[in-house]
């Protein structure tokens, strides 16, 4: 089958969290036979920033940021079986959201595919004239990459006809063990962008830690952290290609996830970081947030820490020994159980049965 996928980027992750999971599950999507067009706006800068060159398991169709271009990409939707539109493209949502829904062949199956889900719930509860709130009931399918009961009773509620969690998980491929690299040796890690929702909490589990704990060496990457105060044991290196990520997760002692606040608040929404850090066999200190046991066993995969204070007791206690035995843990589980192969196989088999049920529908509005 062929699917139009209308999201943020895949050929580049700059300012876009979701290009590790577009990745991921497409490409695992492709290996189970899935002819797939990924369409994406040349918008904030990403395509100067591009980490990743056009794959041969998709289509990348970058479209001009204009109404003309817009027009040109939802044009290819008619001929697709499955029609994918994500949540956060960057230009005009709504009327690409619209415009598909209108463009699509008659018997193609329309999902919503959101990848921040808790952000897009809030907003549409806080604006019930928002015009997906009008438009969610005539997508097919919603499918979202985190959230679990919270965000699958709420969609339900604001009239989703299904919705289904698909969570992040690991591509092998991309993510896995390598050797130490001095550039990132430190006690402790941290990656993330600095984000309105997110920068509280680093503040107090990562950069409040370090003022405490100054005997210990931090590291903290990401774009945006220019010029924010932190104590002299924090070493900033800026934005890192994913090329780099993996060093980076395999370096230091530990690496530290950090959840946005409305992600941490709903649970089930465990970040890519989560799995990039295991895949390459990290020790990783998550914040506590509902649901985290349904991926990796605290204590044993992953250590959790409730506050900044308990990422210093965790940091100060932490053996190299035990660091190294719960990053392994770590990887054998998500290698047994949190790959994109195995979320394809979920999402795989609900496009089958979702679009047998469109055509079916499809064929009695013809006949009446």
């Amino acid at each position: 089958m062929k699917i139009a996928f209308y999201g943020s980027s895949l050929l580049s992750a700059y300012w876009n969290g979701a290009a590790t999971y577009y990745r991921g599950l497409l490409r695992a999507l492709s290996e189970r036979g899935y002819d797939i067009t990924f369409y994406e706006p040349d918008a904030y800068s990403r395509q100067d920033h591009r980490d990743i060159d056009p794959p041969d398991w998709c289509t990348c169709v970058v479209y001009p940021a204009t109404r003309e271009g817009l027009l040109g990409a939802v044009a290819e939707a008619r001929n697709a079986d499955i029609v994918v539109k994500a949540s956060g493209v960057g230009y005009e949502d709504d009327a690409l959201a619209a415009l598909l829904l209108d463009n699509a062949a008659p018997d193609a199956l329309k999902v919503y595919w959101d990848v921040d889900a808790p952000a897009t719930l809030a907003e549409l509860a806080a604006a019930p004239d928002h015009p997906l709130n009008r438009m969610i009931g005539r997508f097919d399918l919603v499918l979202t990459y985190g959230g679990g009961p919270p965000v699958v009773d709420a969609y339900r509620a604001a009239g989703a006809r299904d919705c289904v969690p698909i969570y992040n998980a690991l591509d092998p491929a991309t993510h896995h063990p390598v050797p130490p690299d001095p550039r990132f040796a430190a006690d402790l890690a941290f990656l993330g962008n600095r984000l309105p929702d997110r920068e509280r909490r680093v503040e107090s589990f990562f950069l409040e830690p370090a003022a405490s704990v100054l005997r210990a060496r931090f590291l903290l990457g990401g774009a945006g952290w220019d010029g924010k105060p932190m104590s002299d044991n924090v070493r900033y290196v800026g934005h890192l290609g994913t090329a780099d990520h993996n060093a980076f997760n395999t370096s230091p002692k530990a690496v530290l996830n950090i959840s946005r606040e409305s992600m941490a608040r709903t649970g089930f929404s465990p970040a890519t970081r989560v799995f990039e850090a295991a895949g390459a066999g990290a020790c990783l200190i998550t914040d506590a947030w509902e649901g985290i046991e349904l991926f990796l066993v605290p204590g044993e995969e992953v250590l959790v820490a409730r506050d900044g204070q308990d990422v210093a007791d965790i940091l100060q206690g932490l053996s190299p020994a035990r660091a190294e035995a719960i990053g392994k843990a770590a990887l054998a589980r998500v290698l047994a159980e949190h790959t994109y192969a195995q979320r394809a196989v979920i999402a795989d088999n609900l496009f089958h049965e979702q679009h047998s049920l469109r055509r079916c529908a499809t064929m009695r509005e013809r006949a009446v």
